[in-house]
């Protein structure tokens, strides 16, 4: 609990400060009026004992209702100690001593144990002033009781609200206990649903790998037996054969290489949002693209969701640049607005017909009859099958992805976000 409520709310074993505060100058004020009064001879040392004991007591008092019995019996030795300071003492430390006693005794014996001590403190002060006013001054004492009982009662109100105090913010600290434990299981449920997505990610890539590198060793299986079978009869056709699958071999290694890296988790070495995408673009190096990250914009902070469409959109175009582009450089932007976040992934390499996103040969024909129509074809393949998935996860946060021939040759592939892109929408 903040130092700030200690001084009205306390706990269950310490009083709130303002309490100790006045059993304290109630307490140092009785004590030295009976010891002025001692030593003057008007009265006895024993009105000293009652302060003393207030004193000695305050430290070993619980204030909840759940106090054992032994904590209970020295609430009621403090509370007598404090009626007999009450009716021996003035009113300078008699006030501040029954506020403190009365909130003592409902925190401890609830409401009736507050009242049943401040009927028992409002006639014992009728009873004590009579005995010193005498019956010839009876009007005085009833003033004095009426004024008592008067005090009483605030006393009353004021410990009720104290307490109902205490009690809320015990509420509000179990209510905020709790918010900051949903708070913790929402935290790890998202980040179940980030390692599941992605999972799902590494899975389709792992197969769309294994596919690739697949293809490479069968067709390096079957050059090698060639070679084995044309070693006597044809050795220049079997050289030839075994130079396509040394060539083929080290294009199945830059293509795993590929993969490894487009494999690396989201958060890249602590990295998250613009500064993962960069270093993504960075770990192509070494491909033959060159790739270029720009980040513009400081809009709003996208859900763990949004985040990771928009990095796996980047891994899906840098890879497929890297596979089926033939081209040498790869501009990526961010920019980010107030309403939306946009992604573009443009290459210089092979680019498709505007408008269907499917690459064409030099002729038009979508099967790439023309020039460079195999590598092009490659690429409707390899590109259309990995962004199917992105586009329908991009939708599904309300935003939209196209993919197509970039207005000055080659590729872009290009995302938009609504800013209120979360988990779940």
């Amino acid at each position: 609990m903040a130092g700030g409520d200690r001084w009205t709310h306390g706990t269950d074993t310490r009083a709130p400060y303002v309490l100790t505060a006045l059993c304290a100058f109630a307490s140092l004020v009785l004590l030295l009026s009976a010891l002025y009064a001692a030593a003057a001879g008007k009265g006895t040392w024993l009105f000293a004992v009652p302060p003393v004991a207030l004193l000695l007591l305050w430290p070993f008092l619980h204030w909840n209702r759940g106090a054992s019995p032994a904590r209970k019996a020295v609430s009621l030795l403090f509370m007598l100690a404090a009626l007999a300071g009450v009716l021996s003492g003035s009113s300078a430390s008699g006030y501040p001593l029954i506020a403190v006693t009365i909130v003592h005794a409902m925190c401890v014996f609830g409401v009736l144990g507050g009242a049943g001590f401040s009927v028992v403190l409002v006639a014992g002060g009728f009873v004590g002033s009579m005995l010193v006013r005498g019956p010839y001054e009876a009007g005085w004492a009833v003033a004095e009781t009426v004024i008592i009982a008067a005090f009483v009662v605030l006393a009353l109100v004021t410990a009720h609200t104290l307490l109902d105090a205490r009690q809320r913010a015990r509420e509000t600290e179990r209510l905020l206990g709790e918010l900051s434990e949903a708070h913790a299981e929402l935290g790890r449920y998202a980040a179940r649903v980030r390692e599941l997505t992605v999972a799902e990610e590494r899975a389709r890539m792992s197969r769309e790998m294994h596919d690739s590198v697949g293809h490479y060793l069968t067709v390096i299986n079957l050059g090698l037996e060639n070679a084995q079978r044309y070693r006597e009869t044809r050795p220049d056709d079997a050289w030839a054969e075994v130079r396509q699958a040394q060539r083929l071999t080290m294009e199945a290694l830059a293509d795993t290489r590929r993969w490894v890296r487009a494999l690396k988790p989201l958060a890249l070495e602590g990295r998250a949002g613009p500064a993962a995408m960069a270093e993504l673009a960075r770990s192509f190096e070494g491909t033959g693209l060159e790739v270029t990250f720009r980040a513009a914009g400081a809009g709003p902070t996208l859900g763990e969701e949004a985040e990771l469409a928009l990095y796996r959109t980047l891994q899906e175009g840098l890879t497929n640049a890297a596979r089926h582009s033939g081209g040498r450089k790869v501009e990526v932007v961010l920019v980010s607005s107030d309403d939306e976040v946009t992604l573009s992934i443009a290459d210089d390499g092979r680019g498709a017909p505007a408008g269907d996103g499917h690459p064409a040969g030099d002729d038009g024909d979508p099967t790439g009859g023309g020039e460079g129509g195999e590598g092009r074809a490659q690429r409707v393949v390899g590109g259309e099958r990995g962004l199917a998935g992105l586009r329908q996860r991009i939708a599904a946060l309300g935003g939209t992805l196209t993919a197509g021939a970039a207005p000055g040759g080659g590729f872009v592939v290009r995302v938009s976000l609504p800013a209120r892109a979360e988990v779940g929408v």
